[in-house]
């Protein structure tokens, strides 16, 4: 039973709460990734086997919930590309192929993630602002890391950006591509595509 601090079955009032919201997102992401439903608060409920009362102890309506599965996803794509190049050392080249391997295996490990980030949050108006901005974002922090490891070699600020700006743009628009099936290619050929891409563009 519930005692007066609402804890049941060992488990607290606030644990409880946390295990629903995180229930609700990962129904969210299942939910939105899939083209064939269409993304409701009732089909994320019937999703996470919650109650649609739940929903709104976590969330104030199906685009915060979006949001926040958007976002969580672009940390997680940030983290492990940042982590991953720092694990590479000091070598340029490394560090690139790194960053951009950390990124296509996520893809790879979890097709959800990449679905909802870069090709369904088009579809919602509420967000696109949002996508633009963690694009746009990624895009200067990857300008940032590729003028760390090679050096301005030449080049201004603005012609980094721009670069940065190409590739994500880029990389967007091959891994929609990729995910719609519309290219056939192994994972390590997207890699070293994108490689290609981002030494051509900075060099």
């Amino acid at each position: 039973m519930a005692g007066q601090s609402g804890v049941y079955r060992g488990v607290t009032a606030a644990e409880r709460v946390t295990e629903r919201r995180s229930r609700l997102l990962e129904a969210g992401l299942t939910v939105w990734a899939d083209p064939a439903i269409r993304t409701t608060m009732t089909a994320v409920c019937a999703e996470a086997g919650l109650s649609e009362r739940y929903f709104y102890e976590s969330f104030t309506g199906l685009d915060a919930l979006c949001e926040v599965v958007l976002n969580e996803i672009a940390v997680e794509i940030e983290e492990n590309s940042r982590g991953a190049a720092d694990a590479a050392g000091n070598d340029p080249e490394a560090r690139m192929r790194a960053s951009i391997e950390a990124f296509v295996r996520l893809l790879v490990a979890d097709p959800r993630k990449g679905r909802v980030a870069i090709v369904e949050s088009v579809a919602v108006p509420e967000l696109r602002r949002r996508r633009t901005e963690l694009l746009r974002h990624l895009a200067h922090e990857s300008a940032v890391e590729v003028r760390s490891w090679l050096g301005d070699s030449g080049r201004s600020r603005v012609a980094d950006e721009t670069s940065g700006l190409l590739f994500i743009g880029g990389m967007a628009e091959l891994v929609t591509a990729w995910l719609d099936g519309a290219v056939e290619a192994t994972p390590e050929e997207i890699i070293e595509a994108a490689c290609r891409a981002l030494r051509g563009l900075y060099r």
